[in-house]
């Protein structure tokens, strides 16, 4: 689960991060109210959407008075906005954050995220922080600071005093650093996030040091014991197939191809994508209804999976352990009924109770295409997403 950034930077306040003042506004009329509030010459006027480089895409605006503001205000508010991150769809503002404007001397890149190969967080850094962080970190690999923080132990003082040391941070600056760094490294921590990044840290002309941008990203499964986390939750960001899914307790990541796929089991999931792919379609989801594949959740899933209008064809795929294939079978049939399903349908059944679950298939008067094997499924419904495709072309 990501959040905003004003919501980033309150967390990271809590513990301890430097801050410039802000405050968030839903209207060009409290955009400018809040810039009355907080005084000053300079204001910077803030898209809130879950993406980075909203710079480049013209989302973040520097104003020099209170009707620039609302102007700013007015034209980025119901916008979509498109960066490099979002796809060409964009992400909705809906609300703008107000902060106050911060005379920079230089920018530093920061970060925290979780190395699940060595089993530590990684802190990431480089004194070359900003908008350019992607092509600096591919032009100039060398420039980034990478320091690997034993969980067990924690982020020791002598490992933030190295990294502060290597951002090219002033003897001045050094105590400021260290706290705002073990802010960042405590955050993560207590919070269950699995990033935390502020890109840019800056240095300030008066040599304060001040998180301007941040982002944070939390494991959906460590949400239960963190309500205040998942209060945060902006459901207008996401992917609202995905929300949808996640509301229902299924397991779904929306892509880009046009077959629909319902599986049961993750790894069954992506070795079915990886055989769509390996004769020659695209998958337009992954989607894991489970072990408990009941005739609700198959449809469910049915529903699910309609609701992307990029879908040509379905692929069901259950392999029945614990489940059976005569319940799903059923299950199958009855989402077909009830959803009157526009694209054809490839249904592949393997284990507990398969040939009564095939039995029950091939009597009913559902037009559906069965399969007794993986490869032969993604051959049938890839040759079926075509075949539907060019029915409605022609």
């Amino acid at each position: 689960m990501d959040i905003h950034e004003y919501q980033a930077k309150a967390l990271l306040s809590d513990f301890g991060m430097p801050i410039a003042r802000g405050g968030i506004a839903y209207s060009p009329e409290q955009a400018a109210y809040r810039a009355k509030e907080l005084g000053g010459e300079k204001w910077v006027v803030k898209a809130q959407v879950h993406s980075g480089a909203r710079g480049k895409a013209g989302g973040i605006k520097v104003c020099s008075s209170e009707d620039e503001v609302m102007e700013a205000a007015n034209s980025l508010l119901g916008r979509r906005l498109v960066t490099n991150q979002t796809g060409p769809q964009g992400k909705l503002i809906g609300r703008l954050y107000i902060e106050e404007a911060t005379d920079i001397e230089r920018e530093i890149y920061l970060a925290f995220v979780l190395d699940r190969t060595s089993e530590t967080i990684v802190c990431v850094a480089s004194a070359a922080g900003g908008m350019d962080i992607e092509e600096i970190a591919a032009s100039e690999p060398d420039s980034i600071v990478r320091v690997q923080i034993e969980p067990a132990v924690g982020m020791q003082d002598f490992q933030a005093r190295e990294i502060a040391f290597a951002l090219g941070m002033e003897a001045s600056q050094l105590s400021e650093a260290v706290t705002a760094l073990k802010a960042c490294y405590r955050a993560f921590r207590d919070l269950d996030a699995t990033m935390v990044e502020v890109n840019p840290l800056v240095v300030t002309r008066e040599g304060r040091i001040i998180a301007l941008d941040a982002k944070m990203g939390f494991d959906d499964n460590a949400l239960f014991r963190r309500p205040q986390i998942s209060e945060l939750r902006d459901k207008s960001q996401e992917d609202p197939r995905e929300m949808n899914a996640a509301d229902r307790g299924l397991s779904y990541v929306g892509l880009d191809g046009n077959i629909g796929c319902i599986i049961n089991g993750a790894g069954l999931a992506m070795a079915t994508m990886d055989m769509i792919k390996h004769v020659g379609g695209e998958p337009a989801n992954f989607l894991d209804i489970g072990g408990g594949a009941s005739p609700e959740r198959v449809a469910k899933a049915f529903n699910l999976v309609l609701s992307d209008q990029g879908v040509s064809a379905i692929l069901v795929n259950i392999f029945a352990g614990i489940n059976r294939c005569d319940w799903v079978a059923e299950g199958v049939i009855q989402a077909m009924q009830k959803f009157d399903v526009p694209v054809p349908v490839v249904v592949r059944l393997s284990g507990t109770n398969v040939e009564l679950g095939r039995q029950i298939l091939a009597d009913s008067d559902v037009d559906l295409i069965t399969a007794d094997t993986l490869a032969e499924a993604a051959e049938k419904a890839v040759a079926a997403a075509e075949s539907h495709e060019a029915t409605l072309a022609g």
